[in-house]
């Protein structure tokens, strides 16, 4: 499978992943450095966004983005939760995605030329050629926006857009002290998202494409049994979600208009543990035999490892969490830009100027 456009190359790297909770996104190795944008997006008239700019210099920017462009205004993340916005379940990737793209430029504070590296789910080769080629349009031109009231002027000149779920897997291989050399294994990720649970076979880094699926079974339908469990919960609440990857002890959340919260400790491992079969039963109906080791990865990764990992053990296959796992999609995509990005320099013909 080829990821890449061919382009100019380009020394500004971002990478996005665009999850259905939330954006992550980096320009650079260090896990610390990824930021968390929640996924929701306000569609606004531009009068609208401007109300509240008088603020916005000296609030958390992650509590108050917003952004002007081409006439359109737009409130993202818990603003346009505030607003009433959702986090969009159900839809397709590519909407919004040029929104959020610069919703993330404008918190990096990226001007120039920059080359982006994103992720779409696999449903089949078809659609995600067409997501892949639709994404591609949407983004690879000059951009000029206001971010929160500061005007910012982008080209970009690249794009790449890989299977989900295929970053977390170059991330893994970075590691220093990696348990397996998966350049010469054949490997499953298996990315558990909110949307969507990412099922990649890869052969020695080869994308098994014919034996690699997306399936629309993830956590949002874990937070819809959570949510029917609580008078008045809304399953895409940010804060009930917030609460659910809290610690025991820890994980409460009170709907509005409750006058009490619901400890989710209560409903929680119960719950977990039926989820965790059925997610297990779709994991081996997939699996490969080829397969000796398998990459989890995600937000819901991280959530069920522990529920996963003894199925991995009684089918003698190698597990892995990939850690930090809601990171490292979007920190294997930003290393595989890198290696493009220097492919492309190395190609480029002596004294001439990247």
């Amino acid at each position: 499978m080829t990821f890449s456009q061919s382009a100019a190359p380009l020394g500004t790297i971002l990478s996005i992943d665009l999850g259905r909770t939330s954006t992550k996104s980096c320009m650079g190795r260090d896990p610390e450095s990824v930021v968390l944008i929640p996924a929701n997006v306000a569609h606004m008239t531009v009068e609208q966004v401007r109300r509240g700019s008088f603020e916005s210099q000296p609030t958390d920017p992650l509590l108050d983005i917003w952004l002007e462009h081409q006439g359109g205004g737009y409130a993202i993340g818990q603003l346009a939760a505030d607003f009433g916005a959702n986090l969009g379940v159900g839809q397709s990737k590519v909407e919004d995605a040029l929104v959020k793209v610069l919703a993330c430029i404008g918190y990096f504070g990226i001007a120039g030329e920059i080359a982006i590296v994103l992720g779409l789910p696999y449903h089949s080769q078809e659609q995600f050629d067409r997501e892949k080629e639709q994404l591609i349009g949407l983004l690879r031109s000059p951009h000029v926006l206001s971010y929160r009231g500061e005007m910012l002027s982008v080209n970009i000149q690249q794009v790449w857009v890989m299977p989900e779920g295929y970053g977390s897997l170059i991330w893994c291989e970075a590691q220093p002290k990696r348990a397996a050399d998966f350049t010469h294994q054949s490997v499953a990720v298996v990315d558990i998202g909110h949307q969507t649970t990412d099922f990649l076979m890869v052969d020695r880094f080869r994308f098994a494409r014919g034996a690699s699926k997306s399936e629309p079974f993830a956590m949002s339908q874990f937070y819809d049994q959570v949510a029917t469990q609580i008078q008045g919960a809304d399953s895409q609440s940010l804060s009930l979600i917030e609460a659910v990857h809290r610690l025991e002890g820890e994980r409460f959340y009170r709907p509005r208009g409750a006058t009490r919260p619901t400890n989710l400790d209560d409903i929680l491992p119960s719950l977990s543990k039926s989820f965790a079969r059925e997610l297990s039963d779709r994991l081996v109906r997939w699996l490969p035999e080829r397969a000796t080791d398998v990459i989890v990865t995600g937000g819901g990764g991280e959530f069920f490892w522990n529920d996963l990992r003894p199925l991995l053990r009684d089918a003698k296959l190698k597990g892995h969490l990939a850690k930090p796992s809601r990171q490292a999609n979007a920190l294997g995509q930003y290393i595989y830009g890198e290696a493009q990005v220097a492919a492309a320099a190395a190609r480029q013909p002596a004294g001439t100027s990247l």
